[in-house]
């Protein structure tokens, strides 16, 4: 009987505590303080924003905003940017295509290249030094406002590997 008992006190408490979520859920409750106290974390305000300037192969400049820590090819998926072929390999560091030119200033604020990158990197085409993989530059507030240039043509070693197959 107290077997009984106990379970039917872990039942309600259990229920009560789902209605509570729910509730909270529903009413938005949880975006407010218990988002923010689980978690700590602030929702991310437009001013947290990060401005990126892409000059595209038409010499078109293009304006978006990206959040801290995505990297340039996030953003030019989640902008929806008509850049052609950038980013075939959606960042696994398998082709070329999301080659960028940075200007001398922004390039020394990206740190360091690895040898991945740098291996890459060699068979892009228009490679110039201040060259990087738009998938391994994560946006921080130091890069805001930076202007980047996609190059003229793009090479996706995976097409040409195909196509002499």
């Amino acid at each position: 009987m107290a077997l009984v008992t106990a379970l039917r006190r872990l039942a309600h408490i259990s229920l009560r505590e789902y209605s509570w979520r729910r509730t909270a859920v529903t009413s938005g409750a949880w975006l407010t303080g218990w988002r923010s106290f689980t978690t700590g974390t602030q929702p991310l305000r437009s001013c947290d924003k990060v401005t990126v300037h892409f000059v595209n192969r038409d010499g078109e400049k293009i304006t978006v905003k990206g959040s801290p820590g995505d990297s340039l090819l996030d953003v030019v998926v989640n902008e929806d940017l008509d850049i052609d072929g950038f980013g075939a390999c959606e960042g696994t560091l398998a082709c070329s295509t999301c080659h960028l030119i940075f200007d001398e200033e922004v390039y020394k604020k990206l740190g360091r290249i690895s040898d991945e990158e740098m291996d890459m990197l060699d068979l892009a085409y228009g490679l110039t030094d201040t060259s990087r993989l738009g998938c391994q530059i994560c946006l921080t507030q130091s890069l805001d406002g930076m202007e980047v240039r996609v190059p003229d043509s793009v090479a996706d070693v995976r097409q040409s590997k195909d196509e002499s197959a």
